[in-house]
């Protein structure tokens, strides 16, 4: 079993979706993550493009509003706030979910 700071990555994915219950805050987090996760190579073409750079801040910007945004339906602070470990652990809650385990 893979760990994460000696906590299996099943525990991890289990706290966070107790804090994303409500269906306004998981399509929130559906759609924002993938959207911070894919704007960090698209801020690194801006060093060739410097285009590229505002348009991966937009959309880096725009994930997390949609984070907060959710955890205002939710109405609980995000995970990270606690730990921020947690941080790292919605990345791998999005994937669980796509495999319908989450």
């Amino acid at each position: 079993m893979k760990t994460f700071f000696g906590r299996s990555w099943e525990d991890w994915i289990s706290e966070y979706a107790e804090s994303h219950q409500h269906p306004v805050n998981r399509w929130c987090h559906t759609v924002g993550i993938p959207m911070i996760v894919l704007s960090l190579p698209i801020m690194l073409l801006g060093l060739l493009q410097p285009l590229w750079f505002y348009i991966g801040l937009a959309m880096f910007l725009v994930g997390w509003l949609f984070q907060f945004v959710g955890h205002i339906y939710e109405g609980k602070p995000p995970e990270f706030f606690k730990d921020w470990r947690f941080l790292f652990v919605g990345v791998r809650w999005w994937l669980a979910k796509l495999r319908g385990k989450a």
